[in-house]
């Protein structure tokens, strides 16, 4: 109904941004790594929107883009996922980590959420493992169109390894999938030339 507001930024409150697009001003709760990626008040922003239609109130969801827009959806098909609780997953973890979660099976990453429990986590990886792709957080080993026609398709799996040879090595999922995504991985690497290469990201 309401695909994006695009207006002056009014006001920033706690979950809250006020948008104001043709003399009317816009509430918009929005996570928290919206928030922090914000301009200054008075600069225009685009906010992609969710519209929730109740009997008694109309609440409008505000995302950065389309592609997180897509991820809040998706978080409201899940049993006992609300929007309020979307919203929650999505400012404990930024839309890009979450969709990390999700592909390693981090319930546990998830779970730090406010009012999201292990098994509703559980349930969440569940339902959506098989709708977000390794390309969709490893943006080195996807690559345009183009570029990926070029490209080995064991390109993508050489970086998949990588990942379970970390996790099995005691990294978190999490740590292991940003280890990866570091890596400028090239056609000629293996499997364990990105797991070295990941490893050099891991040292602190």
């Amino acid at each position: 109904m309401i695909s994006y507001v695009r207006g002056p930024l009014a006001e920033v409150d706690e979950d809250v941004i006020v948008v104001e697009a043709g003399d009317v001003g816009y509430n918009i709760h929005v996570p928290l790594s919206l928030l922090e990626s914000l301009p200054p008040l008075g600069s225009e922003v685009k906010i992609y929107t969710y519209l929730r239609v109740q009997e008694d109130a109309m609440t409008l969801y505000g995302f950065e883009s389309r592609q997180d827009l897509k991820m809040f959806k998706q978080l409201l098909g899940v049993n006992g996922v609300g929007p309020k609780g979307g919203l929650a997953i999505l400012s404990a973890l930024s839309p890009d980590n979450l969709r990390l979660a999700i592909i390693s099976g981090d319930a546990r990453a998830i779970s730090k959420a406010p009012g999201i429990g292990l098994k509703t986590a559980q349930r969440l990886i569940l339902d959506l493992k098989d709708k977000v792709n390794m390309e969709d957080v490893l943006p080195s080993l996807a690559g345009d169109t183009s570029a990926a026609e070029a490209k080995p398709a064991g390109l993508g799996q050489a970086g998949k390894e990588a990942v379970d040879a970390l996790v099995a090595l005691g990294y978190s999922p999490m740590e292991s999938a940003r280890a990866v995504r570091k890596v400028d991985i090239t056609e000629t690497m293996t499997a364990e030339d990105v797991l070295k290469a990941s490893l050099k990201h891991l040292v602190f």
